[in-house]
This record gives C-alpha cells, sequence and structure tokens, in this order.
C-alpha cells in the first residue's frame, strides 16, 4: 500500500513496538466466547488508549466545570484544556489558524453543519453536488436533505471493479452548475483512498469549493489540510482513539466567517436582545450551548497518543498488516475481495461463497474475532457489486500479524460449518 495521502512525503517509517502499544489497551486483553479477542472492527471505531481514559477522567475528578463563562478556577481549567485541544487538532490537522477548528458531535454532525449554513445560504435550484459512488450515507442523506429544501441536484462519479474512482468521468461530472464537490478521503466500504489533491486541484479550477469527509482517513496517516487545499475536513474523534460523541470541522476561515450560524443558543452569541442578536466570533460561532468537553480533552489526550508513536509507523505496521491479510485471503478459494484499489486503507472487505455476511460474522465471533459484517451504511457501494454487504476487517495500530492468521483460520471454519 502506498503513503495514504498523495500529497505526504514517503518518509521511513520508524518500527512499531505492537505489544507495547497492546498494553495501553486493556479491553484488548479480554477472551471472547472463551477465545483471545481479536477486535477487527475499527473502521467501525477504535479503542481507546489509558491515556484517553484518564484524560477524561481527571476532568470529571479533578476540574468539572463549564467552559468559557467561569471566572473560577475549575471554569478556567476546564476552559484551558478544551482550547488546548482545539490547538491540538489545529496542529494534527496543519490548519493556519485555531479557529478554522469546530467541534461537533463527529463527522455526520460536520457534514450536516456544512450542507444547513453554508449550503442552504450559497445555493440556488439547479445548483449542483458532485460526489462518488464510494461515499458514506452520511455523506450522501445530508446533500439530499438540502436537495428537498433548496433544490440542488447530486451527481455522482462512479468507480470501477477494482473500487476505484473513474477520474475522468468524475471531471466530465465538473459542470458550469457545479458548486460543491464532497468525496470521501478514505472509503470506508472498501478501503480506497481517493486522490485527494488531485480532485481538490480539479474543482478548484472550476471554482468550485470541495469537502472532504476525513472519517477513515484521519486515523491513517498524516493529513495536511493546507497541502490537500480542501475548502472543508471532517473528522471523528472516536475512529481516531477518541470518545465517542467529538469530532472536527475544519474549515477555511474565510468561508466559515461567511457562514450562519447552524444552531442558536449559549455561547454561540456576543449580545442577545429580543430585537436582535450578536453572533460570536469563529470558531464559537457554531459551538452553541454546553459541548462535550469532556470529549474533546480526550480528543486532545488521543492526538498526543498517536503523535507519540507517530502516523508514518501506524500506516507503515498497518500496510503490513493489510498485505499480509490480502495475502492470505488470496489462498482461501471461495473468498472474494471487494475493493482491490491500487491505494487502499487498512480495511479488508469480502464475501464468501454461498454464505451471507452476517453468518460470517456470527462464525467469527464465535471464534473471537470481531468484524463488521452488513452494508456499512454504504448501500450504494453494494448495489454497484451487485451484493448485500460484505464481511468487513479493518486493523489498527494494536492490531497483530497473529490476529489476521485468526481471521483467516475462522473464515475457514465458517466455510466448513456451511459445506463450502
Amino acid at each position: 500500500m502506498s503513503a495514504i495521502h498523495d500529497e505526504v512525503r514517503h518518509l521511513q517509517a520508524p518500527a512499531l513496538d505492537v505489544e507495547t502499544v497492546r498494553a495501553d489497551f486493556p479491553i484488548l486483553a479480554q477472551t471472547v466466547r472463551g477465545k483471545p479477542l481479536a477486535y477487527l472492527d475499527n473502521a467501525a471505531t477504535t479503542q481507546k488508549p489509558l491515556a484517553v481514559i484518564e484524560a477524561e477522567r481527571r476532568y470529571y475528578l479533578e476540574y468539572n466545570s463549564n467552559i468559557h463563562r467561569g471566572v473560577h478556577l475549575l471554569s478556567q481549567k476546564a476552559t484551558d484544556a478544551y482550547e488546548a485541544a482545539r490547538e491540538k487538532v489545529r496542529r494534527f490537522l496543519n490548519a493556519r489558524h485555531a479557529e478554522e477548528i469546530v467541534f461537533v458531535r463527529g463527522t455526520t454532525e460536520a457534514i450536516n453543519l456544512v450542507a444547513q449554513s453554508w449550503g442552504r445560504s450559497q445555493l440556488k435550484p439547479g445548483d449542483e453536488i458532485v460526489l462518488s459512488l464510494l461515499e458514506h450515507h452520511s455523506n450522501i442523506v445530508p446533500w439530499q436533505l438540502l436537495g428537498q429544501q433548496t433544490g440542488t441536484v447530486l451527481k455522482v462519479a462512479p468507480i470501477n471493479d477494482a473500487g476505484e474512482l473513474m477520474f475522468e468521468e468524475f471531471l466530465r461530472l465538473l459542470g458550469p452548475r457545479t458548486r460543491l464537490v464532497a468525496v470521501a478521503h478514505v472509503s470506508n466500504a472498501l478501503g480506497t483512498v481517493n486522490p485527494a489533491r488531485a480532485i481538490v486541484e480539479a474543482a478548484h479550477e472550476r471554482g468550485v469549493p470541495v469537502l472532504l469527509d476525513g472519517a477513515q482517513a484521519a486515523a491513517h496517516g498524516p493529513v495536511d489540510v493546507q497541502a490537500l487545499d480542501c475548502d472543508f475536513y471532517a473528522l471523528s474523534g472516536h475512529k481516531l482513539y477518541a470518545p465517542t460523541g467529538i469530532g472536527v470541522l475544519y474549515g477555511k476561515r474565510e468561508l466559515l466567517e461567511a457562514m450562519p450560524p447552524w444552531q442558536g443558543g449559549g455561547d454561540m452569541i456576543r449580545t442577545v436582545s429580543f430585537d436582535k442578536t450578536e453572533y460570536n466570533v469563529l470558531p464559537h460561532k457554531f459551538e452553541a450551548g454546553t459541548p462535550n468537553i469532556a470529549g474533546t480533552i480526550g480528543l486532545g489526550a488521543a492526538l498526543d497518543y498517536v503523535a507519540g508513536i507517530g502516523l508514518e509507523a501506524i500506516a507503515a505496521h498497518e500496510a503490513e498488516l493489510l498485505r499480509h491479510a490480502t495475502e492470505e485471503a488470496r489462498r482461501i478459494p471461495g473468498m472474494r475481495l471487494v475493493g482491490t484499489a491500487r491505494d487502499k486503507a487498512a480495511i479488508l472487505s469480502f464475501v464468501l461463497e454461498g454464505i451471507h455476511p452476517h453468518d460470517v460474522g456470527t462464525i467469527l465471533d464465535s471464534e473471537g474475532v470481531a468484524i463488521r459484517a452488513g452494508h456499512h451504511c454504504a448501500m450504494p457501494v453494494m448495489t454497484r457489486f451487485g451484493i448485500p454487504g460484505t464481511a468487513r476487517a479493518s486493523f489498527a495500530v494494536y492490531n497483530t500479524h497473529a490476529e489476521v492468521d485468526a481471521l483467516m483460520a475462522a473464515i475457514r471454519k465458517a466455510q466448513k460449518f456451511f459445506g463450502r
């Protein structure tokens, strides 16, 4: 597998001590149905290291308080930790300004925010939004809702049999009515890494802004929003070793400043009267109400943890796991990989001849192997391949070759159980 992001320099990654890493995740030491747990459902959510759990625990034990509005010591400590997390995200994404980092519940809310704030204020009937066939439902449904509200139209770029974006077809969809391109950086269903920089360049040549859904990309390699030059970037903390219910919308400052608030309430205002409300400055304009303070602090701790290991080391480790899994999968008769792009992240999506993916998942669970089975909130992808769903194994920093081997042994057992 090549580097996840084509704009990132190819560096020699340091070696990763996976056993030391695994010690940071006590949940992995358990047995499931009498077998050692092999947790291979990381595209759905990653496990959390002790450093993240402890960061949330300290907040609740030592300085639990609301932020921004308090003059007492606990509030000041909570505010400092919350805003320190914003700066960590800025560095993680290499954004120019901290005010370009908006905290949300996750990728889904980030995309909905852009649709309802930027989209409703900017788009008119007949305007077009270009997506790819690879999209998660969270990067489809918000734009359909916007279309019902504004009359905008979706255009969908196709993928080939390997699950790769057909780039020339994508270019042909960029027309005089195109107002936005919104595409996944990495496909959650297939692991395909889209050529993000080339997509942005092509759109910008036509004056079209680009939103990248980075939910599946941020944990697997460096993301540089300045190098990408994307206009919006969305990610979820829980796929990045952080707590659930916290995510990030990055937006270029000039775009965010021109966008109206999406939600109204406390902290997103400067002054309020019954005649008029004056809104707060960025990023607070988009952070109405009491936020997920503990989750935000946990996100900051997760970014510290990932930085301590090194994203290049993580990417190299996961690439080796994917290489090994792909090689072993091809030795198993009746096992077909779905998504064989040349540039992939750490996802192995597959079907077994004559066995429903849900049955595969059930048998694997009996062997202690946790995977995901179904359409993965990417039903158009499944329709494209003529299947109801896939079984999906997805790898993270703490997974091992032995767990890949346990996956393959469990797959053979599933085939034997169903007489295949």
